[in-house]
């Protein structure tokens, strides 16, 4: 079986000798036709996170068609098309009884802690796919996963129709966020150096503004996470307003207690989404076309210049993805 291996930091080789993957009784086993590189994806590429072992299959968002299903799984079916919700939760902790499985400390994240997504097929627990209709191209099961991301930190932030708020970069993960936004009848600004990036979110409905702009906003998006996006996030949050931080880093950010308490702000981080409320929700509005996730996408990229993909990922404006029925026009020797 094919697959796209993380062999040293910075080297990704395409294999063919890779195992077939046993799907465990509640399993089912998905041949992958499109996979999305994110901000995660990368920090394994660049050795920043470590894996539990190398060679290493990388990569999360994504989807595919059911090739076989395990003894215990009734509820799919072998042709069936699928995105895949990549966080699998313990189901017994506080987090999970509660409903933030977000919080499971015990959560196996794909392409992190258990094997990624960048192969022909792959065992997945069957609860964690979600059926799509034909309706939904391929190029959109690799977006599934981060539009997800996007809407439930809209969900979580109380924002309502008809507001404005500032999205703090766009990278694929603003852009989505702008798309979920727009989708929940909120007009979003946004803010981001890279002026091809900035364009794409203009397309998107987003508003354009300088960061030296002294506007302020009740919400306030940062889908960076540095230090110099968490400046320019605080500044622009109005006093009462809120600040949602989706982008991670490991950096120390200040703010003071004094400026918190007189401002009133309130801060909140967001991470992924909460099963299964929030991925159920996003397959629904990508299947009514409440949002198009794959007008951020950049052109594809076959999966045998996988290393090419992962250089490019970091400065392209959109998204880069992998497209892997590529490897159907080359079968397999």
């Amino acid at each position: 079986m094919r697959a796209i291996l993380l062999t040293h930091p910075k080297r990704v080789e395409v294999v063919d000798d890779w195992p077939e993957p046993e799907p465990a009784p509640d399993d089912v086993v998905v041949a992958m036709r499109s996979v999305g590189l994110c901000g995660s994806d990368l920090g394994v590429y660049d050795g920043q996170r470590t894996t539990p072992d190398l060679p290493w299959v990388m990569g999360h968002e994504g989807g595919g068609e059911i090739v076989a299903v395990g003894s215990a799984v009734t509820d799919r079916h072998v042709g069936q098309r699928v995105a895949i919700e990549p966080n699998y939760c313990c189901f017994r902790c506080p987090a999970c009884r509660a409903g933030r499985t977000s919080a499971c400390p015990d959560r196996a994240i794909v392409g992190i802690n258990v094997g990624g997504l960048l192969a022909e097929r792959v065992a997945v627990p069957a609860r964690f796919t979600w059926p799509v209709p034909d309706s939904v191209p391929d190029v959109a099961l690799a977006c599934v996963e981060p539009v997800a991301v996007a809407q439930a930190a809209v969900r979580r932030s109380g924002i309502g129709p008809a507001s404005e708020c500032l999205v703090v970069g766009a990278g694929s993960q603003g852009l989505f966020t702008c798309q979920a936004l727009l989708a929940a009848g909120v007009q979003p600004f946004v803010t981001e150096p890279n002026a091809e990036r900035l364009a794409l979110a203009e397309r998107l409905g987003a508003k354009p503004i300088e960061p030296a702009e002294q506007r302020r906003f009740p919400f306030v998006f940062d889908t960076v996470g540095v230090p110099a996006a968490w400046d320019t996030s605080l500044r622009a949050a109005e006093p009462g307003g809120s600040v949602v931080v989706i982008g991670m880093s490991s950096q120390p950010v200040q703010l003071s207690t004094m400026d918190l308490t007189r401002r009133q702000l309130t801060l909140a981080g967001s991470l992924i989404y909460d099963h299964p409320h929030d991925f159920a929700a996003t397959v629904t509005s990508i299947v009514d076309q409440q949002l198009v996730p794959e007008q951020v996408l950049c052109e594809a990229t076959p999966a045998a210049r996988a290393d090419e993909a992962f250089k490019a990922a970091a400065t392209s404006p959109g998204k880069t993805w992998l497209d892997l029925t590529t490897w159907r026009e080359v079968p397999h020797a």
